[in-house]
Formats: structure tokens, sequence, C-alpha cells
């Protein structure tokens, strides 16, 4: 079992949605919280609505994570508070929807950045002192996206994989060393996130809550897994793309979550 009681936990994305979940059930747990996202007001409501309700000590640092040097403001952020990570929440993250064409480049490469760069400068900021300590633990968000290729979500996908097999191969460089790397992989959820993309009627697998998702990741830390899928039927859902051909996975993909005017189109 993971040790929560009066440690400190760092989430990315924790204004709302899986991040905001995952700060009420550790606070729960007597976490302490560093919250980090965009959205400064949001950030400090929930910061003193849990330290309030459970007692602990929520810091609120207000970052964008799409900046290449994100990282290093949330690494110092962190060292001149004297500060320790304990558990990381590599949580925040976005999607672009659409024909990769008509997508936006510099949102795009604001996706990769989010998405990809930032997970792994923070875990390079927080995992050497958790190998020394010899203690603590990391939970990337993924997708059950990120087992084949999307079209329309074609960047989003390719993100989600790249976490996929970050957390995995890490998860084995150090799980003889007191820290546990967790991939977690929640199906279409509950949040804005398919709203923000303008793709809600496009989301794939079986909708869960937010509660669900987060007491799969916590589960699965304690565990020690490398990796996890939230939901039974997205479990299945995930094992489909090994069993055929990944042109195939794609067009079966892209024929489930297509725009209606392309599908007029065709």
């Amino acid at each position: 079992m993971f040790d929560y009681l009066n440690k400190t936990a760092l989430i990315t994305g924790a204004s709302s949605g899986i991040g905001e979940g995952f700060a009420r059930e550790l606070a729960k747990r007597g976490m302490n919280l560093i919250l980090a996202a965009r959205s400064t007001a949001k950030l400090e409501q929930l910061a003193a609505e849990l330290s309030r309700q459970h007692g602990i000590v929520a810091h609120v640092l207000t970052v964008d994570l799409s900046k290449p040097d994100a990282a290093a403001t949330v690494a110092s952020f962190v060292a001149e508070r004297a500060l320790t990570v304990d558990l990381l929440l590599n949580n925040a993250g976005f999607l672009t929807f659409g024909l990769f064409e008509n997508c936006d480049p510099a949102t795009e490469q604001n996706e990769i950045q989010v998405n990809c760069a930032a997970l792994v400068a923070l875990t390079h900021a927080f995992l050497p002192g958790m190998l020394e300590r010899g203690r603590g633990g990391i939970i990337n968000v993924a997708s059950l996206a990120g087992f084949q290729p999307i079209p329309y979500m074609a960047v989003y996908a390719a993100t989600k994989a790249f976490i996929i097999s970050f957390s995995v191969a890490l998860a084995e460089e150090v799980r003889e060393r007191g820290v546990t790397v967790v991939g977690l992989c929640p199906g279409t959820t509950t949040t804005e996130l398919f709203t923000r993309a303008v793709a809600e009627n496009f989301s794939v697998g079986n909708p869960r809550t937010v509660a669900q998702v987060v007491a799969t990741g916590l589960r699965a830390l304690d565990k020690r897994k490398s990796l996890v899928v939230d939901g039974f039927r997205n479990r299945l859902l995930s094992l489909g793309p090994r069993l055929v051909p990944r042109w195939y996975a794609a067009r079966v993909a892209g024929a489930m979550v297509m725009p209606p005017e392309d599908k007029k189109k065709k």
C-alpha cells in the first residue's frame, strides 16, 4: 500500500475533471497537495475547500504547461518552499479533433508539449528525489485512445501511446527501488475534455465517472501495477487493436469518430 498520510502530492490539471477528483480523494487520505493548473481562481477555491474539510495544506501554483519552461517553474516553486513531492500526478492534457490538415499547427504543438514533453520534464524533476529517498509514486494519465491510431484524433492518440510506452518502461527501471510508476488509461470520462475539443459526440469507449477513474488509479498504485485500464468494458476494448492489423484498427476507429460533415462526403 502506498503511504498517503502526511505526504505531498503534486497534481497537474488539478482545477477540474480527473485532476480535481484526485485532489479530493488524496486530501481525504491525509495528503498535502500542490495544485497546478492555469486557472488560479478555481485552484484557490479548491485549495481552501480541501484545507478546511480535511485539515491538509494545499498550495496553489498557476502554470501553463504548454510553455517550454513550465517544468522548471514547477520545480522552482517546490524548491523555494522546501516541499517534497512524494506522489506526482501527471494529469494535465487536452485533445484536438478533426482532419489533421485543418487543425491549427500551433495548438497541436502545444498538445504535444502538454501531453508529452511537460510530463517527461516533470518526471525528470521529481523522480531523482523519490529514488534517493527510496519511496514515491508517479501516475501518468494516458487514455484508452493510446492503444491504437485514431483518425481525427491523430495527435492526441499518438501522445497517449507515448505516455503508455514511457510509463511501462520507466516502471520497469524503478520497480526494485521503492518507486511505483503507473500508466492510467481512462476511456471516455464525464469531464470537460471532449466538450472543449468540440468532440463530445465522438468519444470512444464506455463512459465512466471521475470517481471511478480515480479509484482505479489509486488501486493500481497500491498494487504497484505499471499499467491499468479503467473499467471492464474498456479493458476489453484495449485488447481488440492488438489482435488485428494497425491499419484495420485505424479504419474502424476512424469510422466510429468521423465528423458528420465528413461522413456526408463519403
